[in-house]
């Protein structure tokens, strides 16, 4: 498989409509590499990282797929430099739990500082 086949891209508009186009854009990606498998959580993770990127960016946002061997690594790119911070949600609060979700869910995660803006990612293994 050529690096193209194993990396597709895309652009999210600053709009809530973009966690589905992301967890659809992913999940067609997971399917064309044979690894439907990880679907539900790469979908509940990109919901995470995108829904993150609208609320506290509110810019246009860029998605990366790779394909890593056995598994995948999906990036987000937003416009703002001000890092993702992972709290601990009050047990009444209705949100604030995204990052902690992420961190449960992944293998790995980070975010680092990209250009003007920040990139979150996380990897998923095969299982």
């Amino acid at each position: 498989m050529s690096r193209t086949e194993s990396l597709r891209r895309t652009e999210l508009p600053p709009q809530p409509v973009s966690a589905r186009k992301a967890r659809r854009f992913v999940s067609e990606c997971l399917a064309r590499w044979g690894l439907g498998h990880l679907d539900a959580d790469a979908a509940l993770l990109v919901s995470e990282v995108v829904t993150n990127g609208l609320r506290h960016a509110g810019t246009r946002m860029a998605l990366e797929v790779l394909r890593t061997g056995d598994g995948v690594r999906v990036e987000v790119r937003d416009g703002s430099r001000s890092p993702c911070v992972r709290r601990r949600a009050h047990p009444d609060s209705v949100d604030g739990r995204g990052l902690e979700l992420v961190a449960a869910v992944a293998d790995d995660w980070g975010q680092r500082r990209r250009g003007e803006g920040k990139v979150v990612w996380f990897e998923l293994a095969r299982r």
